[in-house]
């Protein structure tokens, strides 16, 4: 029995929150296809996913002041990229807004 549950943690430690496949997934969903990774409503939609994650972690761990301020610097790179996007073009960043439901 301990033997399993060592295998399990193992198993568990060493899978990554953002596999390769999970990031094909997201830009073939906001981006043109799999392969733009540059435009900004991928990359919006990457960094959104990222937040997510760091904040279900920082709500386990509280004192995680190293991951709080990797948290803070992903918000402010996701406002720019939305701010970039909104001066370019309103439509586009009205649409990447509602898909993932950034505002209320």
């Amino acid at each position: 029995m301990l033997l399993f549950l060592q295998a399990e943690f193992l198993e568990n430690k060493n899978t990554m929150y953002l596999s390769a496949e999970k990031k094909k997934e997201i830009f073939t969903k906001y981006g043109k296809d799999e392969h733009d990774t540059g435009s900004a409503e991928g990359q919006i939609a990457l960094f959104t996913y990222r937040i997510n994650h760091l904040t279900e972690h920082l709500k386990r761990n509280k004192k995680d002041v190293f991951t709080q301020r990797s948290l803070v610097r992903l918000v402010g790179k996701r406002r720019r990229l939305l701010d970039y996007l909104k001066a370019k073009d309103i439509e586009r960043y009205r649409a990447i807004i509602k898909q993932l439901g950034l505002r209320k």
